[in-house]
Formats: C-alpha cells, structure tokens, sequence
C-alpha cells in the first residue's frame, strides 16, 4: 500500500511510498523494500492522524490518495475502513474478477449499489481481443460510476509492457537492430497494426 497527497492541480505534494521496486525479465522475481506505508498504517495510533489528515486535505482542496494491490489491506484493517474509506468521495478501481468470492465484503466496505457491483466486476469481460486497453471504474461520492476504457498507442504499450514474453519480443529485436529500442519498439508496433488490420 502506499499514499501520497496531490493538489487539484495534479502536483505531488507529499510522497509517501518507500516501496522500491524492479521490472525483472525471465522468470526472475522482483524484491520490494518492505512496505513502510502499509506497516505505518496498520498501528493504531496511526488512525487518528490519518483521519486528520484526509480532512485537513479537503478542506486545502486537496485530495489524500491512497494505492494498494492487495484488496486484504482494506478488508482487514479497521483503520483503513474508519479512517481512509469513510472520508473518500472518490474510488477507482481495476479488475477485480480474482476477488469475486471476497465481493461481497468489499461492496460492503466501499458501500457499493448492486449496479456499481456488477459494472466493477464487468471490468475487462469483453474486451476487444485486437486492442491493447484496460478497463477501470470510476465512483464519485456514491452519485456518479462508470467504467472507462484506458488505451495508449501500440508503441507506449511495448515500450511499458510488463508482460515478459513481449518485453523479450522487444530486446529481442533491439540486439538484432544494434541496441536501437525505439526502432524496435516502432517496428513492432507497425507489425502488430498490419496483424490486427488496423
């Protein structure tokens, strides 16, 4: 978990994410530095100023932004739940299908409506086999929700992919173009547009 405060200007005022950590290739596995935030946030004593802090935020018009992968860092903590979920008008969230047997639990926490329950866990269901994009939910203070599509051109995909078998694709291609990523990365984004027809 990490969280840091940005102003509504988008500016980071105040990072708080000591998380360290490295994109590795082959099958290697990436190490983080122990996780300050989520360790911090877990003490008891945290939870008031925590809750001070998020109201002290909005009242700057600013806004407290907290991040985790792990949905069990919000269901298990109940300082997470008083002092951070309480006090955010705004929730985003991604794919949740491998938390669908927790659903129940987390529609409780974030006091989602069954129609934000079923658009969340419609979050990547049908998507276009073609098109490199994601989807992610959007809820504003319980008034407004919906699911958005995030897509980037091909070349700002493989230049971030994660996936390992396209990022060996692209080093692949940089060796054989004498260290040349951007080449590669262009030629393979072209091959992939005449592959889809696109």
């Amino acid at each position: 978990m990490s969280w840091f405060l940005i102003n509504r200007n988008l500016t980071p005022l105040e990072p708080y994410d000591w998380k360290l950590s490295s994109t590795v290739l082959r099958g290697e596995r990436g190490s983080n530095a122990p996780d300050l935030p989520g360790k911090a946030i877990a003490k008891e004593g945290m939870a008031e100023y925590i809750k001070y802090l998020f109201k002290t935020v909005r009242k700057f018009f600013g806004e407290a932004i907290v991040v985790t992968q792990e949905v069990d860092d919000i269901i298990a903590s109940p300082i997470v739940k008083e002092s951070i979920i309480n006090n955010s008008d705004c929730k985003i969230l991604l794919d949740q299908r491998k938390y669908m047997n927790k659903f129940d639990s987390i529609q409780a926490l974030l006091g989602l409506t069954e129609k934000e329950k079923s658009q969340i866990l419609s979050i990547n269901m049908s998507n276009v086999p073609s098109r490199k994009y994601k989807e992610v939910w959007f809820g504003l203070g319980g008034v407004q929700s919906a699911v958005y599509a995030t897509e980037v051109s091909l070349e700002e995909y493989y230049t971030y992919t994660t996936e390992e078998s396209e990022k060996m694709e692209v080093l692949a291609l940089t060796e054989k173009l004498d260290g040349n990523i951007e080449l590669a990365i262009k030629q393979i984004a072209e091959s992939k547009r005449q592959e889809y027809g696109g």
